[in-house]
């Protein structure tokens, strides 16, 4: 299963590194503090996926789903969570960088479909 995440994650990291720079640039320093806040809520939310998915030990299909399904709710609660705290934590939020390099982390997850295990 691990396999299947680890270049995932691994792209998400550069991909935050990737927004970190151009928003430092555009933005300054509230820009990179705020697309790392962004790539780092994307990839937190994968890691939860990712140890709850490989957790589960599934016997039927029934089982692989509720784990597939409760993995996602966990990954949903804390995007939404962490995306409050951020908001609201940090005072000189620029959004667009939060928001953009979310949205481009949580997408780069989404990858992990087209991965196949070998």
């Amino acid at each position: 299963m691990w396999r299947v995440f680890r270049p995932i994650i691994g792209l998400q990291v550069l991909c935050t590194a990737a927004a970190i720079l151009l928003s430092a640039r555009l933005a300054g320093r509230h820009g990179a503090i705020s697309a790392a806040l962004g790539g780092s809520i994307g990839i937190i939310a994968g890691l939860a996926f990712a140890v709850l998915a490989a957790r589960g030990r599934s016997k039927s299909a029934g089982e692989a789903l509720y784990t597939a399904l409760r993995a996602e709710a966990v990954k949903l609660v804390l995007m939404v969570l962490l995306l409050w705290f951020a908001l609201t934590a940090y005072r000189d939020v620029v959004a667009i960088g939060l928001i953009g390099t979310f949205i481009a982390t949580v997408l780069i997850f989404t990858l992990a479909i087209l991965v196949r295990e070998k």
